[in-house]
């Protein structure tokens, strides 16, 4: 089996695709100090709204990264933790959090310069 990250079953474009989706690595960073409710999950993250949040769940749960677990009684109430799966992600999320403390604003300084530059090629842009 060759390891070519371009072909559609290859490991390391699954793991990427993981990352792909704004709120996943959000959801899982959220959830890495224990279980919670939605609505606690929504009121951390902040920014997120119940349907895409329950669509990242639905989407972690599906991969196998966290789990829901719904418990009855006076009142039934759901909540959301990692698996142990989803716990081995908390390293390379807060790698990449680090990357960009360090490194955010110059990447935001080179994004402001090449909107500067399509701006002044095409004044007639909004």
């Amino acid at each position: 089996m060759t390891h070519d990250p371009f072909l559609a079953d290859c490991r390391a474009r699954l793991a990427f695709d993981l990352f792909s989706n704004t709120w996943n690595p959000v959801v899982l960073w959220a959830l890495r100090n224990g279980p919670m409710r939605p609505v606690e999950l929504r009121e951390r993250i902040g920014g997120i709204s119940s349907k895409v949040l329950t669509e990242t769940l639905r989407r972690l749960r599906a991969n196998g990264l966290v789990e829901r677990n719904e418990r009855t009684g006076s009142a039934s109430r759901v909540e959301y933790r990692l698996t142990a799966l989803g716990g081995t992600l908390l390293s390379p999320i807060d790698a990449v959090g680090a990357w960009a403390f360090e490194h955010g604003d110059e990447v935001m300084t080179a994004r402001e310069a090449a909107c500067t530059a399509e701006l002044q090629a095409d004044p007639s842009s909004p």
